[in-house]
C-alpha cells in the first residue's frame, strides 16, 4: 500500500510541475513575435505524448516534464535584442509584403532603407508620407547591379562605423503560371533573375556591412521552394535556389557572427501575382513561344484556362500579412533566430508532409486539393491518345 501511495505521489509531482512549466511556455510564447515558438510548443507536446502513451505512467510524467524543461530553456534563448540604432534594409518595399514590412520596421523604432523599383511611384510616396523621417527610399531594382551599387553607397553614408543590423530580400515574380513545358525560357530566367540572382547580388554587395555589425540576413523564399507545386515550375525553381544559397550562406557566415535564416511563407494576397494586363500580355508571350505540336497537343483552350490557377491561389490566400511580419521580426531580433521560418496557414505541415511522406501520397494528395481547378490538355481527350496509352 505505501509503495502505491509514493508512487502516485511521486506521480502528482511529476504532473503539477509538467503544468507549471507549461504554463509558463505558454506565457512567454503569447508574449513572443512570430510563429516558430508554437510549433515548438506542438512538437514538445506531441512528444511529451507520446512517453505517457508508450511508457509507464511514471517514466512517462517524468520524461513529459523533461520536455517542458527544455522548451522552457529554448524560450529563454529566445530573448529580443534591443532595436536603438538598428539598420535594416528591405526589398521590394513597393507593395505587398516588403510594403508592410517596411511599415511595421519603422513603428518599431529600426532606421529602415526600403529599396523600392520605382521611388516615385504610389508605394514609394505612401512610405514617405506615411513612416518616420528614419525611414529612407532608395531606388533599387535587384537585377541592376548600378542601382545595387548605388544603393549600398547611399546606406553606407548613412549608417557609416554602424554597419548593416539586417538585410530582408524579399524582392521577388511569380510569372505567369503554366506548365513547366508552355513556360517560355524568357520566364524561367526572369524567375531567376529577380528571384536568385538579384537577391545573391544583393547580398554580396551588403555583406561587408553585416560582417562589420555581426547581424542578420533574411531571405523571404517561398513554400513552393521546398514543396513541388504544378504550373509554378519556373517561380519554386527560383525560390528553392534561393532556400539552398540560404542554407549554405548560414554555414559559411556563422564565423563571421552573421545569421541567416530563411523564411518560407504560405499563401498570402500581395501583388506578385500581377494584374490582368500582365496576364493577358504574358499569356500572348507562351502562345508566340511554344512549338505548333505542343500547342496543338495542349489547345488553345487549356492556355486560356490557365489563369484560373492565379484566381486559385488568391481565393486561398490570406490578406493578413501579420504572421510573416512577425518572424521576420523574430528572425531580426532574437539572440537565437531560427534558420528556417514558416509563417501561413498549413505551410509548415506542407512542407514536412513533402520532406517525409512517400512520393505516390504526396503527388496524389496535391492533385486531390486542386481538383477544383482541374483542366485537361486537348490530345488527352481525343479517344486515340486514351487508345494508344493502354
Amino acid at each position: 500500500m505505501s509503495t502505491f501511495f509514493s508512487e502516485t505521489a511521486a506521480m502528482g509531482l511529476c504532473l503539477a510541475v509538467t503544468a507549471v512549466v507549461g504554463g509558463t511556455i505558454l506565457c512567454k510564447v503569447q508574449s513572443r513575435p512570430g510563429q516558430q515558438g508554437r510549433k515548438v510548443v506542438c512538437l514538445a507536446g506531441l512528444w511529451g505524448g507520446a512517453c505517457l502513451l508508450s511508457l509507464s505512467l511514471f517514466w512517462g510524467f517524468v520524461l513529459c516534464s523533461l520536455s517542458c524543461l527544455l522548451t522552457y530553456n529554448y524560450f529563454s534563448s529566445q530573448a529580443l535584442l534591443p532595436v536603438e540604432q538598428k539598420a535594416v534594409l528591405v526589398t521590394g518595399g513597393d507593395t505587398g509584403i516588403g510594403h508592410a514590412l517596411c511599415k511595421y520596421l519603422d513603428q518599431l523604432g529600426f532606421e529602415v532603407f526600403a529599396g523600392v523599383l520605382d521611388e516615385r511611384g504610389s508605394g514609394a510616396e505612401e512610405l514617405r508620407r506615411t513612416c518616420s523621417s528614419r525611414l529612407c527610399v532608395l531606388q533599387l531594382d535587384i537585377t541592376i547591379p548600378e542601382q545595387i551599387r548605388d544603393a549600398y553607397s547611399k546606406v553606407v553614408s548613412k549608417v557609416q562605423n554602424r554597419g548593416l543590423w539586417a538585410l530582408v530580400n524579399n524582392a521577388g515574380i511569380i510569372g505567369f503560371p503554366a506548365d513547366g513545358e508552355l513556360i517560355p525560357m524568357t520566364e524561367y530566367k526572369r524567375c531567376m533573375a529577380v528571384n536568385f540572382f538579384g537577391a545573391v547580388e544583393v547580398t554580396k554587395a551588403f555583406l561587408p556591412l553585416l560582417r562589420k555589425s555581426k547581424g542578420r540576413l533574411v531571405n523571404i523564399s517561398s513554400m513552393a521552394g521546398g514543396v513541388p507545386m504544378e504550373r509554378l515550375a519556373a517561380y519554386a525553381s527560383s525560390k528553392a535556389a534561393l532556400t539552398m544559397f540560404s542554407a549554405v550562406m548560414r554555414q559559411e557566415l556563422s564565423m563571421w557572427g552573421v545569421k541567416v535564416s530563411i523564411v518560407q511563407p504560405g499563401g498570402f494576397k500581395t501583388n506578385i501575382s500581377g494584374t490582368s494586363d500582365m496576364w493577358d500580355k504574358l499569356e500572348r508571350n507562351i502562345l508566340e513561344h511554344v512549338s505548333p505540336e505542343v500547342q496543338e497537343d495542349y489547345g488553345p483552350e487549356y492556355i486560356g484556362k490557365l489563369r484560373n490557377y492565379l484566381r486559385f491561389i488568391q481565393l486561398r490566400s490570406s490578406p493578413d500579412f501579420s504572421p510573416v511580419l512577425l518572424d521576420v521580426q523574430h528572425a531580426i531580433l532574437a539572440q537565437a533566430p531560427a534558420a528556417f521560418y514558416s509563417p501561413g496557414r498549413g505551410s509548415f505541415l506542407f512542407l514536412c508532409f513533402a520532406s517525409v511522406s512517400p512520393t505516390g501520397l504526396f503527388d496524389y494528395c496535391i492533385k486531390k486539393l486542386s481538383r477544383s481547378i482541374k483542366i485537361t490538355p486537348k490530345a488527352l481527350l481525343a479517344p486515340s491518345w486514351k487508345n494508344s496509352a493502354m
